[in-house]
């Protein structure tokens, strides 16, 4: 890859992840990795252009029925794909046919670009993880496999024990905090070949562990206002995402925000 190499545009596709939960701002919407992404590109490249079509509960299948078409006649410099790990965590999954569909959007959107990024997303320590680490390593080897056989990029989020750790993720424990984000954009940015800023991979500083009773009450208030809903959403079929639209559909210039 090519040293501080020149983008021109950057396309976004995903679910959640990609479109900045839990990165809130200070009006409500979200911001996250790829929007930090794009006012650094933004920021050294005139005219630069950027679209996200990430939309929050989008299974792998959706994203290739809805975003992957219009992705690839954007012909962008730079397309971020990052998906399937919604199916992973599915009581029921066919990995199967998450790896085709996958495979499917590889296929249709790798000769497209300039440059497709795939990554092997974060995962934050705990019990829950456990359950589901083999569908992950499964569909991250498929990736890596992608990858190999198409010309695209990993940014490899998975093996980094910095993004394990709880305190980059939200009190959801599904999405990263506004540091965690930032520290994925630096990885992206330093898989596109462009210099170093930090070393994403730095450790936060040790702190005290909380005592039991606040261990249990933070447990309470995320099965009360997080893991109840998801749960009635899984059993009655719907999604987060259900009738929300992209935050940037279109591949439009793009002005870098101030925070940098």
């Amino acid at each position: 890859m090519e040293i501080n190499a020149t983008y021109n545009s950057f396309v976004a596709l995903g679910d959640s992840f990609t479109e900045g939960m839990s990165d809130r701002k200070p009006d409500g919407s979200y911001r996250g990795w790829a929007d930090v992404l794009a006012d650094r590109l933004a920021a050294r490249t005139p005219d630069f252009r950027y679209a996200n079509l990430a939309v929050r509960g989008k299974l792998i299948g959706q994203i290739v029925e809805e975003q992957v078409e219009t992705a690839a006649a954007m012909k962008a410099d730079v397309v971020t794909l990052v998906g399937g790990l919604n199916d992973t965590l599915r009581p029921k999954v066919d990995m199967g046919r998450v790896r085709g569909l996958l495979t499917e959007a590889v296929e249709r959107l790798a000769p497209s670009c300039g440059q497709l990024v795939l990554m092997r997303s974060p995962g934050r320590n705990g019990p829950v993880l456990e359950r589901f680490r083999p569908r992950m390593e499964e569909l991250f080897a498929h990736v890596d496999d992608l990858a190999a056989r198409h010309g695209a990029l990993v940014v490899d989020l998975y093996s980094a024990p910095s993004l394990a750790d709880p305190r980059l993720w939200d009190v959801d424990r599904l999405h990263l905090t506004a540091d965690g984000h930032r520290r994925v954009a630096e990885a992206v940015w330093q898989t596109l070949g462009l210099a170093p800023r930090e070393d994403w991979r730095t450790p936060l500083p040790p702190t005290p562990l909380p005592g039991w009773a606040s261990r249990r009450a933070a447990d309470a208030r995320f099965a009360r206002e997080h893991l109840g809903p998801w749960i009635g959403r899984r059993l009655t079929g719907r999604s987060s995402g259900d009738g929300r639209a992209p935050k940037r559909p279109d591949l439009l210039p793009y002005e870098p925000s101030t925070e940098l």
